[in-house]
């Protein structure tokens, strides 16, 4: 099963009074494994940065004043992720930014049966836990250390990681792969022929005479056994 991880950058918090997405990352995952495709890109918002959001993901109103406009790569990234449910960290944020701007340029918006929230899901899992993606990268063990801010490729790529997590983890070994060889996945021992095989007496499992008698002496030796009070 193919789906697309992805983060967006904006400009604030709502694209109905005007913030606009300045960056998107995706990661492609097939079968809950990242494939090493990706699709990264930045958009000239043709509005300023307010501080509020370039003191979150560094992009500043000069950085971005070079960058292509959405409707300028809009295809691009609508071949990119296809038909494929998409992954997001409190996706309703992330899909409505994404449909404003498909939108403005007339194009269909993606169909809200494709989201898949993992904020929806850690609450679920966790009841109660925090469930930013630093936390979420904290309980699982995902290495954030290169995270000095936030950036849409890069938590794209925490989130790929968190997601397998929160939907079971990778359990490896536990399936075959179809391409691969019986011989390769079986075990390589040979069963020693029945001729090879040296014959030994059956052991014995009752005491013998000898034995019980010592174990008689034995305990006649103790002195007031707890058996006897």
């Amino acid at each position: 099963m193919r789906e697309i991880v992805f983060d967006t950058e904006t400009t604030g918090l709502d694209p109905k009074t005007g913030d606009r997405m300045v960056e998107i990352g995706c990661v492609e995952m097939v079968n809950r494994v990242e494939t090493g495709a990706t699709f990264h890109a930045y958009y000239n918002p043709e509005r300023d940065m307010p501080a509020g959001a370039e003191a979150v993901h560094g992009l500043s109103e000069v950085f971005l004043s070079d960058k292509p406009l959405f409707r300028d790569g809009a295809q691009d990234l609508l071949d990119f992720i296809g038909d494929a449910p998409l992954v997001a960290h409190n996706a309703g944020f992330d899909f409505g930014f994404l449909n404003t701007e498909l939108e403005l340029c007339g194009l269909e918006p993606v169909s809200l049966e494709r989201m898949i929230d993992t904020v929806a899901i850690a609450r679920k899992k966790h009841p109660g836990a925090k469930v930013s993606l630093d936390a979420l990268c904290s309980r699982y063990g995902v290495d954030r250390s290169h995270r000095v801010k936030h950036g849409a490729l890069l938590d794209a790529e925490l989130l790929a990681q968190v997601y397998v997590e929160l939907t079971g983890g990778r359990q490896i070994g536990l399936t075959l792969d179809a391409d691969r060889p019986v011989a390769d996945v079986t075990p390589t021992a040979k069963a020693m022929p029945a001729t090879e095989r040296k014959f030994r007496e059956p052991r014995q499992h009752m005491a013998s005479a000898d034995e019980i008698a010592r174990h008689k002496t034995f305990l006649e030796g103790i002195e007031s056994p707890l058996w006897n009070a």
